[in-house]
């Protein structure tokens, strides 16, 4: 009765919490994969296996029975091959992969082999398998370094990497195993939608993935929305008014929010650009286009930095990715803040066309019948990974325990001061010899940072956005005896630090000076983050230690007012030294889970914007790829130009008929499809604008995309008649060049920041959040 009644609280509490800690059933698989023995058979009777195991699985035999031989197998292989036989704690989470969990690990857990028989297993279907990477090197390393047990056991590897022709992504992709990044992946699918024959696509239905780095690609880039856009005839550009906003003071033209989130003119700032421009009233209708203008070009103006938002490189802007510290790499801003960016920087884009395909990698994702996903920091994270993507994460102990020191965080009330302690901190720990990892927040405080330390004749090796391409390597030499190195945010994921360097030869040394030394220089918006770079050190049981400095006057704490929940009475004056006070550390970090719940509404807010457009998506997207496939016939044209169509049956045949139509039909969908995404696009820059009507934005844009959707088809059919009307039809078809129904001659992929800046301000938010805190613990306390 008891252990039923054990049970029961088990099960309420897993419904309640997204976070599963009991893996006594997984387990209970691990025993029994352990008591597999293969370590007699020969290499062949091992291939003999694989082929077994393979055909029972085409036939329908359900994966979960062949699991415990097929994990046994890849185990035994994986010794053979590699000279590395996965620990009790990688089965474990690749048992957890296979049942559709996110995976927590630590870091320097082994991620990369935990995955294989998870990978092995689902690919013996024959469907293929997606390993997801956080980037190109990885793909292809990962590829490299565990094809040898896939090819052991007979079955392909592949890898996809920017640059592949199409010839070498199908290969890859016909592959039993890929390895690629979600990007690259979703990129191709979206070249996918604009091809016109069925031999140039490169992917297959979509089967299982495993999510490498699972809270960075399903959580913080979920709603960066993938774009493919094609060439069109220069315009006449549109001169922008920077010039004028230069001369704009803050406080009289125009206001930013406390939270440094937005910016707006005020009612003297219009009136001057009415002035100004000439242009009449800014809010009267036909002016709405040339004010949502202005709107990008005050935001990057005022609050958009360079080297800390971005960078400039060869003449080109390059997005600073705000999680890593790395270049976002093909990533832009919306394309009117884009160009205010550029135009602020004295540059032309060199990327000027219109979009012919979106989606954000959230809902290409949940296009895979089954994802699973690792990473090392899962559990801040979990309400979200379940609300999004009905799924749980498990953690998984370590195989060694990690007996890292994460001392206390250490606060001062000014910047200064904290710079001056971090210096004299580096100082002290460098005469021991112990490496240190400091993570920062920009490149701007890297390299300042570096220059302080170089002052004291400490070298320090610098890893930012200017010089990421050399991350591996810089990475790699982090654990040497004495190592200094200036990271910004959490940059070098996915390689291990070892201590003593690459090779490990000074490894001794530096286990006994205590391992790496992480310090932080700023709490980030999320604890995830946070936890990145402490995992950094401590891995595998190796020692090791973090801390952060953290001073009031961060852009985190300045930007959300997370001063306010410092009672009035402690909050301490301006100090040289560090601030002894526990209540402090503990309303900064009280504060940081708020702005995660901030956060987290900005992606449900996001998501209610985007979520009918991609129902939309996909009724187009479905809709291509039956005509695409032959899979249901066109009668557009036999029912609606019946009189030509007729007349063309008799002198050209149906055969003809029916190529023509599926050409001009595809045609159109693909350009209505851009025009359509062009139009709600600009909608939706500027949407938030009707809230000056009392007008829900919401409401309002759902209103405006289904009315323009509707129309869009339509027009499609409309189209398809126009052209067939028109257009000179032989025994050969349709000339589609001659026709002017030529696609663009050239395509380009790259990923927006989607901002919910762009159409809805939520700075509100975090006041609110703060507000309640104040009425749960008395307003008296402040």
């Amino acid at each position: 009765m008891l252990e039923k009644l054990s049970q029961l609280i088990r099960a309420i509490q897993n419904i309640q919490n997204p976070v599963e800690y009991n893996i006594e059933s997984f387990r209970k698989v691990l025993q029994e994969i352990n008591a597999v023995k293969f370590d007699s058979l020969s290499d062949n009777r091992l291939q003999e296996i694989s082929a077994e195991l393979k055909s029972r699985a085409c036939k329908g035999v359900s994966l979960d029975s062949l699991l415990v031989d097929a994990f046994a197998l890849v185990r035994e292989v994986s010794r053979r091959v590699l000279g590395m036989y996965p620990f009790d704690t990688q089965v474990l989470a690749s048992i957890a992969l296979h049942k559709g969990k996110i995976v927590e690990m630590q870091t320097g857990e082994g991620k990369t082999l935990a995955a294989v028989m998870s990978a092995y297993l689902n690919a013996l279907e024959g469907k293929g398998v997606h390993v997801l990477t956080f980037n190109d090197y990885l793909a292809r390393r990962d590829a490299q370094w565990m094809g040898p047990i896939y090819e052991f056991l007979g079955l392909t590897i592949g890898y996809v990497n920017e640059g592949m022709s199409i010839t070498e992504r199908q290969k890859a992709y016909s592959a039993n195993i890929t390895y690629v990044t979600a990007k690259e992946a979703g990129f191709d699918y979206l070249r996918d939608f604009l091809c016109m024959e069925e031999e140039k696509l490169v992917h297959r239905p979509f089967h299982y993935a495993i999510v490498d780095e699972a809270d960075s690609i399903l959580i913080d880039e979920a709603r960066v929305p993938l774009v493919i856009a094609g060439n069109v005839q220069e315009e006449e550009e549109n001169p922008l008014h920077l010039s004028k906003l230069r001369g704009f003071k803050q406080g009289i033209d125009y206001e930013i929010d406390q939270y440094k989130s937005n910016v707006y003119f005020t009612d003297s700032g219009l009136l001057r650009l009415e002035k100004v421009l000439g242009c009449g009233n800014l809010y009267d209708s036909k002016n709405l286009e040339l004010l949502a203008r202005l709107n990008c070009e005050l935001y990057a103006e005022v609050l958009i930095e360079r080297d800390k938002d971005y960078i400039v490189r060869n003449g080109k802007v390059e997005l600073i990715d705000e999680f890593t510290g790395r270049i976002a790499a093909k990533r832009r801003w919306p394309e009117n803040l884009q160009a205010a960016v550029e135009a602020k920087e004295g540059l032309r884009s060199e990327f000027r066309g219109t979009i012919m395909g979106s989606i954000a990698l959230q809902y290409f994702l949940n296009l895979y019948s089954r994802i699973s996903g690792m990473t090392g920091t899962g559990s801040t994270a979990a309400a979200e990974f379940r609300e999004f993507y009905c799924m749980d994460v498990v953690v998984i102990p370590p195989n060694k325990l990690c007996i890292r020191k994460d001392h206390s965080d250490i606060i001062f009330t000014h910047k200064e001061a904290k710079q001056k302690a971090i210096v004299l901190e580096v100082e002290r720990v460098h005469t021991t010899g112990q490496p240190i990892l400091i993570g920062t927040e920009s490149v701007e405080e890297s390299e300042l940072l570096a220059i302080e330390l170089r002052k004291t004749g400490i070298e320090c090796r610098i890893l930012n956005a200017k010089n990421d391409e050399m991350e591996a390597k810089i990475i790699a030499k982090a654990g040497e005896v004495g190592a200094v190195t200036v990271s910004t945010n959490m940059a070098g994921r996915g390689i291990d630090i070892k201590l003593g360097g690459e090779k490990e030869q000074g490894r001794d040394k530096v286990v006994a000076s205590g391992g790496l030394y992480v310090l932080g220089t700023n709490r980030h918006e999320s604890r995830r983050i946070d936890n990145q770079l402490r995992g950094r050190g401590g891995r595998q049981g190796d020692p090791g230690e973090s801390r952060f400095f953290i001073s009031l006057e961060d852009d985190l704490i300045k930007r959300y007012d997370i001063g306010q929940l410092i009672w009035s009475r402690e909050f301490p004056q301006k100090q040289e030294g560090a601030v002894n006070e526990p209540a402090i550390l503990r309303a900064v970090i009280r504060g940081q889970r708020i702005v995660e719940g901030y956060n987290s509404d900005i992606r449900r807010q996001l998501w209610k914007y985007s979520f009918i457009i991609e129902q939309q998506r996909r009724i187009i997207h479905n809709k291509r790829q039956d005509i695409l496939w032959n899979k249901i016939s066109l009668d557009v044209l036999s029912s609606k130009a019946a009189d030509r169509y007729c007349a063309l049956q008799a002198q050209v045949g149906e055969d003809i008929l029916r190529k023509v139509e599926k050409q001009i039909t595809l045609y159109h969908i693909n350009k209505c499809w851009a025009d359509y995404l062009d139009y709600i696009s600009y909608e939706r820059e500027g949407i938030h604008l009707v809230a000056i009507g009392k007008k829900d934005p919401l409401t309002e844009f759902h209103r405006i995309a289904i009315e323009a959707f509707d129309e869009m088809m339509d027009k499609i059919d409309s189209e398809i008649i126009r052209t067939f009307n028109t257009v000179a039809i032989g025994e050969d078809g349709i000339d589609m060049v001659k026709a002017g129904l030529k696609g663009p001659s050239a395509t380009w992929t790259y990923l927006i920041n989607d901002s919910s800046n762009q159409f809805s301000r939520l700075p509100n938010l975090i006041k609110a959040a703060i507000g309640k805190i104040k009425v749960k613990m008395g307003t008296f306390l402040f």
